[in-house]
């Protein structure tokens, strides 16, 4: 009998290492509702929301991870109040639909860890930050698809102060009984190849092994651009291993401490130099999967015309870099 019952759970315990080991994100951020800086803002002139067939275009390539920015200031227009029905609406129309054709949305405050241009922390209260994950963790927890994404590219800010934010969002996603999946940033705009700098004060490297998650579920999200300043404003790519060079001590620090990671946003334009970036970079990830479990690329959504790195199809043909992206999708 105790044979019995220790295989089973050795078989139970390899089925769920295996689950772990064998998850993968790939995907694209998809823009809109994060559009505009008119507040609350008219829909359909000032925001909008990413569309049905977009999802079922990129989920039809492969793609099982769209990330949603929208603004914290639309869905809940005064500290601790409601939520504006009408936005949290859009969210749900994008999140039910995608996540029913089995995709998984990170739902992304993009707020650079600001609330109506005030420091979380500073200016607006980091219980108000923490009310508003709270109600939007209620809200979702039922669907395990939702991945909740605490924040944009914090930055100009003491990383121990986003920190404290940090965690005090994670201790009121808890306090809902949620189990969703939550990806943490850094500060600094979150940038890898930044992670362990200390030009912005304290590092995320030496700080953030504070995070604090009583569902010991959550992933860092860093950001990294292939371009001159690591900013994503400029076309051209440095060299063709920009990529793994800026990813490489961020993810010997992830493996070190035992973390993972999600890069939550990345691009490169569509020139030779890049084609050849955007694929060394895919091969990094790939070798690092045990540390580095998804990406969402910059970007995707209906409004973005000819932006360099959008990643929807113009006129029935691809983006460019889609085809450089397409081998390496989860399957």
């Amino acid at each position: 009998m105790k044979v019995l019952i220790v295989s089973t759970l050795v078989i139970l315990l390899s089925i769920t290492i295996s689950s772990v080991q064998s998850q993968c994100y790939r995907g694209v951020n998809l823009s809109g509702l994060e559009f505009g800086s008119a507040i609350p803002g008219l829909f359909n002139k000032d925001y909008t929301v990413p569309t049905n067939t977009e999802v079922d275009y990129f989920t039809g390539k492969g793609m099982n991870t769209f990330r949603l920015p929208f603004l914290w200031e639309r869905l809940q227009g005064q500290q601790n109040g409601p939520f504006n029905e009408t936005y949290l609406g859009y969210i749900d129309q994008f999140v039910n639909y995608a996540t029913g054709k089995g995709a998984y949305v990170i739902v992304d405050p993009h707020n650079y860890a600001r609330y109506f241009g005030q420091v979380i922390g500073q200016g607006v209260p980091t219980s108000a930050f923490a009310n508003m994950w709270q109600n939007l963790a209620d809200h979702f927890k039922g669907n395990s698809r939702v991945i909740f994404g605490l924040m944009n590219e914090p930055h100009d800010m003491q990383t121990e102060l986003w920190l404290s934010d940090a965690n005090a969002a994670i201790a009121a996603i808890r306090s809902t009984g949620a189990t969703n999946l939550i990806t943490v940033p850094g500060n600094a705009w979150t940038g890898a190849a930044s992670w362990t700098a200390n030009w912005y004060g304290t590092s995320n490297a030496q700080v953030m092994t504070g995070v604090k998650d009583s569902g010991n579920n959550f992933v860092f999200e860093v950001h990294q651009y292939l371009d001159s300043d690591s900013s994503g404003t400029h076309p051209d790519c440095v060299n063709t291993t920009i990529g793994s060079s800026r990813l490489i001590d961020f993810t010997n620090w992830a493996k070190q401490h035992g973390y993972k990671a999600i890069l939550g946003e990345w691009a490169g334009g569509s020139n030779s130099v890049c084609d050849s970036a955007i694929s060394d970079l895919e091969t990094f990830i790939n070798s690092n999967a045990g540390v580095i479990v998804g990406w969402t690329w910059w970007g995707g959504g209906p409004w973005w015309g000819n932006y360099m790195f959008a990643l929807d199809p113009k006129n029935g043909s691809d983006a460019p870099q889609m085809q450089l992206l397409t081998p390496h999708l989860c399957r």
